[in-house]
């Protein structure tokens, strides 16, 4: 497995040095549309663009969930407006330590469409202003656009029906308060799917919101021959297949609808406690 963090101080020299990686400003909050473009525009790293959770990482909420991945064609139209292609590193960032959109978008892109060269910005906003970091306001210039055309692995992916019929360890992402069923802030129905193990996304994370040592993860992360990623609506389980490629395991497949495209169907077996 490539590295997939990079640290403020090298994303700093790499942007003093004119090397230019496309830098993605991808802070979000769940349930406030146009909350991660506000954040964006009162303060962000000089020359980044913004990436949008619910309009560019997502399609529409429904069928498939809450954050049901895009279609092929939508996400290669974002990659495309935003000027990705495979020869320039691309860097994620949020202010979460990753666990919102930023691993979703690493996920997106490196996992699903391929690109060789993208990167999560390790301790995010916070880490690039306690390295002396600007934020700069407004809109930078876009991109040139591209024509990228990326081969997406829909192998990194599996729906709800291969999730019921297969023996994979499937680990969530979600709280164990969640996972237990005891407490539901969001989706209409509590619990989790049967034979599922709870891995919160906040535990690959130090207290100072850095990813912990590739040797920690190693021996955190649940460990099974294959392993499926989910959570909520199939964005902080890409948190978890971002820790286990630190960590140097073969990457989880993502149920990219998660607990909110699995309770839509009752007659999915759903287990409390």
């Amino acid at each position: 497995m490539s590295r997939v963090l990079i640290s403020a101080a090298e994303l700093a020299e790499s942007l003093e040095a004119g090397k230019s990686p496309l830098v993605l400003d991808c802070r979000a909050r769940l349930g406030e549309p146009g909350a991660g473009r506000r954040l964006w525009e009162a303060g962000h790293i000089p020359t980044s663009q913004h990436l949008d959770l619910d309009r560019d990482l997502a399609g529409p909420p429904g069928e498939g969930g809450r954050h049901p991945l895009p279609t092929p064609d939508a996400f290669t139209a974002v990659v495309q407006r935003l000027g990705i292609v495979p020869g320039t590193p691309v860097v994620v960032v949020d202010d979460m330590g990753g666990q919102l959109a930023a691993a979703r978008a690493w996920w997106m892109l490196f996992c699903w469409a391929g690109h060789p060269d993208v990167y999560v910005l390790d301790g995010g906003l916070r880490a690039w202003q306690e390295v002396g970091g600007e934020l700069v306001l407004g809109q930078d210039s876009q991109p040139a656009s591209s024509q990228w055309q990326p081969t997406f692995n829909e192998g990194a992916t599996i729906d709800a029906d291969e999730v019921l019929a297969t023996q994979s360890l499937k680990v969530d992402a979600r709280s164990l308060e969640r996972f237990r069923g005891e407490a539901e802030p969001i989706d209409p129905v509590a619990g989790h799917i049967p034979g599922a193990v709870c891995r919160p996304s906040a535990a690959n994370l130090t207290e100072a919101g850095r990813f912990k040592a590739a040797d920690t993860l190693d021996a955190e992360l649940p460990r099974a021959d294959a392993v499926v990623a989910y959570c909520g609506s199939g964005v902080t389980a890409c948190h978890n297949i971002l820790a286990y490629a630190i960590a140097g395991r073969p990457l989880p497949r993502l149920y990219g609808g998660s607990w909110s495209d699995w309770i839509r169907d009752p007659s999915r077996p759903l287990v409390r406690g």
